[in-house]
C-alpha cells in the first residue's frame, strides 16, 4: 500500500508538469468529512467497548487551468486524501483499525475575479477510494470508484497564493467486503469540507 501511495503522491504533484506552460498549481487541505464505519458501529452497539471515529482529513492536490473568456477558467485537478482512522477495541475483541485513502479526479469551472478578490468554482468527477482493515493479526483491503460533485470559494491574495473553502459530496461511497464470514461495511457517502491553501505557478 505504501508503494501505491508514493506513486499517487508523485502523480498529484507531477501531473501538472505534463502541460507546457503556466496556469498550474498545488494545494494543501485540512478538513472534516462524514464517516460511517457501519460494521464497527454494529459491534460497538452489540457488545460495547471503545469506538473512535476519524472525522478529519488531510489532502494534497495538483491542478491545471485553461484560460477562457472574461478571465474565467476551466480546470482539472487530482488529489490524494488521507482520512482519520476509525478504531474499535474491547476486552473480548482485539483492536480493529480502519484506514481510508482516496484519489479524487475533478473537472471544474471557475468564475475567476482576479487578485485581491473572491473567485468561485463548481465541478464534478470520480473518486478512487481504498479502505484498509487491520485487526492486529491480519489486514484486508477493498476499493471502489464513485462519482462526486464539488464547489467552493477562494480569495486570491497574490498571483501566487489563495486561501479558500472547498465542499465535496460523495455519492454511493459504500465499501463492502466479506472478511472471514463477517460482512464488513463502511461508508464515506455524504458531504465534506476543507480549508484549502493554493499556490499558483
Amino acid at each position: 500500500m505504501k508503494k501505491k501511495l508514493t506513486i499517487a503522491l508523485l502523480a498529484v504533484f507531477l501531473s501538472p508538469l505534463a502541460f507546457a506552460q503556466g496556469n498550474w498549481g498545488a494545494a494543501v487541505k485540512f478538513g472534516a468529512a462524514e464517516t460511517d464505519p457501519q460494521t464497527l458501529q454494529k459491534v460497538f452497539d452489540a457488545v460495547g467497548g471503545d469506538l473512535t471515529k476519524g472525522y478529519g482529513f488531510f489532502a494534497l492536490e495538483g491542478l491545471y487551468e485553461w484560460n477562457l473568456v472574461d478571465q474565467n477558467k476551466l480546470g482539472v485537478k487530482i488529489g490524494l486524501d488521507g482520512y482519520g482512522e476509525n478504531k474499535y477495541k474491547s476486552h473480548s475483541i482485539k483492536e480493529i483499525t480502519e484506514t481510508i485513502y482516496s484519489i479524487p479526479l475533478t473537472v471544474y469551472y471557475k468564475w475567476d475575479n482576479g487578485v485581491k478578490n473572491w473567485s468561485f468554482f463548481a465541478g464534478a468527477g470520480v473518486t478512487f477510494m481504498q479502505a484498509e482493515i487491520d485487526d492486529s493479526e491480519s489486514s484486508y483491503d477493498e476499493s471502489k470508484v464513485f462519482p462526486h460533485i464539488t464547489g467552493g470559494v477562494e480569495y486570491r491574495f497574490t498571483e501566487v497564493f489563495a486561501l479558500g473553502l472547498d465542499v465535496k459530496y460523495n455519492f454511493s461511497a459504500k465499501l463492502e467486503k466479506n472478511i472471514e464470514g463477517l460482512d464488513y461495511k463502511t461508508d464515506k457517502s455524504g458531504i465534506g469540507a476543507a480549508l484549502a491553501a493554493r499556490f499558483y505557478f
